[in-house]
């Protein structure tokens, strides 16, 4: 099933489930007010909610309405936890190599991660305002997981069994305050504002073959002012999948339910497939050209992140975001 949130009451919207082809919606209200509540009583929810959206497939379910995809929040309009990966380490090694720095060689059997902010989740479509243009704005195209309660200590074999839902997530950089955060040994804050989510988070099972248990397989698109900018397999070169990602953040403490984990920004070594981020573009610019091109982010550009399924179906709707005048 197919689930997104919308206007509602308070700040966490109002859950519907919404027909496989993104064109309509019905409201879960009877079943839970938000996601987050869903979430909260996933085993009581999640077949009350795949009924409901059986009713919709067969056009039976009553108060169905279109859904009118500029109006969606985030599928979690806020969230009690926000880890986000790197587990694309060789887009990490291109960072580093770009600038002349070794990599260690724990970066490979060791993830990243980092406790994002997630009490402001944007909406699909929310704009993008560039405050400073010297603080270099940047995309970043990922996938993420929502999971339900995740125990302390868990292995990631078990891990896997707590992914409920996946969504697309773009994971807005400023890329000129990053180096000085870092430097300070205390990770990021100011450098990364508030994240944008796909229209649509989904289970499992509307994934099909594409999904192995830990990794999502398929070609994640960006294009940037209607141009092609990136389109690398997700299933490919991940260096630590969503199992491992969860028991790594699940070593020291539990996870609630409603706990977002991303994966970082979607890389291939084939720079054919192209970037999920500028930042990567203007390394590998760097590295054949000597110094980067590619400018980053300015007020008019527009933004799409999107992934198809098998048959050309838009599996989470688009990212489509404008970026402003702050």
């Amino acid at each position: 099933m197919k689930l997104a949130s919308i206007e509602g009451a308070g700040p966490d919207g109002r859950l519907v489930v919404v027909s496989r082809d993104l064109a309509r919606a019905v409201s879960a209200d009877g079943i839970a007010p938000a996601l987050q509540a869903a979430l909260d009583d996933w085993p009581a929810a999640a077949p009350r909610l795949a009924a409901l959206g059986a009713t919709l497939e067969a056009g039976e379910a009553a108060g169905a309405f279109a859904l009118d995809s500029e109006k969606l929040l985030a599928p979690l309009p806020r969230a009690y936890h926000f880890v986000d990966g790197s587990a694309y380490v060789h887009h990490m090694e291109l960072v580093r190599r770009a600038r002349g720095a070794a990599m260690p060689n724990s970066f490979w059997h060791d993830p990243l991660v980092y406790q994002a902010g997630s009490d402001r989740n944007l909406g699909p479509r929310a704009e993008i305002p560039l405050i400073e243009p010297d603080w270099g704005l940047d995309f970043e195209a990922e996938l993420a997981v929502i999971t339900d309660d995740v125990p302390q200590g868990i292995g990631e074999d078990a891990a896997g069994g707590h992914i409920k839902l996946v969504m697309l997530l773009n994971d807005i950089s400023l890329r000129g305050l990053i180096p000085a955060e870092l430097a300070k040994g205390f990770g990021f804050y100011q450098s990364k504002p508030a994240s944008a989510f796909s229209p649509v988070a989904v289970t499992l099972d509307e994934l099909g073959d594409a999904w192995d248990g830990g990794k999502l397989h398929g070609a994640l698109t960006v294009t940037l002012n209607g141009a092609r900018f990136g389109a690398p397999d997700a299933g490919v070169d991940m260096t630590f999948d969503f199992r491992q990602l969860i028991a790594h953040a699940a070593k020291t403490r539990s996870l609630g339910a409603g706990t977002i984990v991303g994966s970082g920004t979607v890389s291939n070594r084939d720079p054919a497939t192209g970037s999920c981020c500028i930042a990567e573009r203007r390394m590998l610019e760097t590295l054949e050209q000597g110094a980067p091109v590619t400018p980053f982010l300015k007020v008019g550009d527009e933004l799409r992140i999107e992934m198809l399924d098998g048959e050309g179906r838009s599996l989470f709707g688009a990212i489509e975001q404008r970026v402003v005048v702050a």
